[in-house]
């Protein structure tokens, strides 16, 4: 699937294609500036597809208003079924074939570092990636590649502290996928735990396992009293159906990229209310569905431009601000590189990062970068799920490397 219509893809790979043979930098026309990207628009995965369309819809509103520099942004996401083959596939397509100026907002971290070496020796920009990996945003070796969540570690730190503050003699059982994205994870809460609390049973899953009932019945037996749940969308709402069934009810935690308010509403549907109430996550975009926001400028402008520039996509699934988010930030960088657009220049931006203003991000949250510390996003805040919605607790968190 392509985010671009056929005639405006072939008129924007025309310009491209003619600038290339005037030596200029691929993907940038004294018109168009051509970004691309691979999501799961299928696959096990698919609810984080709509992250390029919500990063899409904020660049159509952008180019309704001028562009940047006069110049029109055109993203260009491929499908890659969330399967790393493909998106080292789909990813060399876009380079050699499309000729896009940088990667832009892929998603997914297997799949972002089956595609980092190449895109490095290509020597194109890999920026605002769906990961939180430690090494994508510190490994010298790659300084082209930038992340746009939550460092792993720290966010599994900062459940281990809480828990360790909070609930130091508790049991925790822990649900995590098997791969580098669940295991920094598990490294982090076992960091933050300090001995306090301790892990008790730990069992993993694949994306591409039909369900997790037998690793949550293998968690039931040790009769935790937490459950910290380091799982993607679809293994998490499995997880809290099969507690539930069971009649184990443990306090929860539920990873960051899962806070989506329609995971818990799905939960809802399935489960008995009790299931849900008081589970924890961290977060650090504003909910568009809660009545929080309602009068929120960010908000406001959120659902204007989804209405006028992607009318047929749901707006309360979060994972389109969550696009939005990374989108503004890329918009910011695009600008801060300047009117002679190059690659090394929209590098040097990206990784020179001060943003104070994404308005889709909570309140006081600011984004930086440096070359050596290529992650934005370092605070975050505990929410509760209390009364059929997330619900602040406390202020903002450090969350660093």
């Amino acid at each position: 699937m392509r985010a671009l219509r056929p005639l405006a893809a072939l008129a924007v790979l025309g310009a491209v294609a003619s600038g290339a043979l005037a030596g200029s930098t691929p993907g940038i026309s004294a018109g168009s500036i051509l970004l691309g990207g691979t999501v799961p628009i299928s696959g096990p995965e698919s609810a984080f597809g709509v992250v390029a369309s919500g990063a899409d819809a904020y660049f159509k509103y952008v180019n309704a208003h001028g562009g940047v520099f006069g110049r029109k942004i055109a993203y260009d996401y491929l499908d890659d079924a969330y399967d790393p083959a493909q998106t080292v596939q789909q990813t060399r397509k876009l380079v050699e074939a499309d000729h896009v100026f940088a990667i832009f907002g892929s998603v997914g971290t297997e799949h972002i570092l089956a595609v980092r070496p190449y895109l490095a020796q290509q020597g194109v920009p890999q920026l605002f990636v769906g990961t939180g990996l430690t090494d994508i945003g510190r490994n010298p070796r790659y300084p082209g590649t930038t992340g746009y969540l939550l460092d792993f570690a720290a966010e599994g730190r900062t459940f281990g502290s809480y828990i360790a503050r909070t609930r130091p003699s508790a049991t925790v059982a822990v649900l995590s996928e098997a791969s580098d994205y669940g295991k920094e994870l598990l490294r982090g809460l076992q960091s933050g735990l300090r001995g306090k609390a301790r892990v008790v049973a730990s069992e993993t899953y694949d994306v591409t396992d039909a369900d997790v009932n037998s690793q949550i019945a293998r968690l039931r037996g040790s009769n935790a009293s937490t459950l910290v749940l380091f799982a993607l969308p679809k293994q998490t709402i499995q997880a809290f159906v099969g507690i539930d069934k069971l009649g184990w009810h443990p306090q929860v935690f539920v990873t960051s990229v899962s806070i989506d308010p329609a995971v818990m509403q799905i939960v809802a549907l399935n489960t008995s209310s009790k299931t849900t109430e008081g589970a924890m996550s961290l977060a650090f975009l504003k909910d568009p569905t809660s009545p929080r926001w309602s009068a929120d400028p960010g908000i406001a402008l959120y659902l204007r431009i989804m209405r006028k520039f992607a009318p047929k996509e749901d707006p309360k699934a979060v994972a389109h601000l969550y696009g939005m988010a990374t989108a503004f930030t890329m918009v910011d960088a695009l600008r801060h590189a300047g009117r002679n657009l190059t690659r090394a220049g929209l590098l040097k931006a990206a990784t020179h990062l001060d943003e104070p203003n994404n308005p889709f991000l909570l309140p006081g949250i600011v984004l930086r970068t440096t070359p050596t510390s290529r992650f934005p996003l370092t605070q975050a805040q505990l929410y509760r799920f209390h009364g059929g919605r997330w619900q602040p607790l406390g202020g903002l968190l450090a969350a660093r490397p």
